[in-house]
């Protein structure tokens, strides 16, 4: 995939809210969130958190984990400059009673796994 194609891909990740509360709540994360936890905070089905997840994953935006039946996410570590940047971004620019804000304060100490 070449440059073009890959912030396209960024930029596309970015278009459906629940991806964007799902990066918006892993950008804040300080460790790796479970499945379960997105569901909860998300108050979203299974299969739609990992369809999304799947899409953040072939974006290279994230990374996965298993631990038994349960799958952990986090931000990659290896995302290109202009992806950290827009991410970074939207960490600071999370405005107070907004959806976005209202998922922290929902994930807040939840650890499932």
């Amino acid at each position: 995939m070449n440059q073009l194609e890959s912030t396209s891909l960024f930029f596309k990740s970015l278009s459906e809210p629940v991806r964007l509360r799902i990066l918006n709540l892993l950008i804040h994360a300080e460790h790796e969130i479970c499945v379960c936890d997105l569901m909860d905070v998300l108050d979203v089905p299974q299969s739609v958190v990992s369809r999304h997840l799947a899409y953040l994953r072939k974006a290279n935006l994230v990374n996965a984990r298993r631990e038994g039946v349960w799958m952990h996410y986090s931000i990659s570590p290896a995302l290109d400059v202009l992806s950290k940047s827009v991410l970074q971004s939207l960490k600071d620019h999370t405005t107070p009673r907004s959806i976005l804000s209202e998922d922290l304060l929902k994930q807040a100490g939840k650890n499932c796994c």
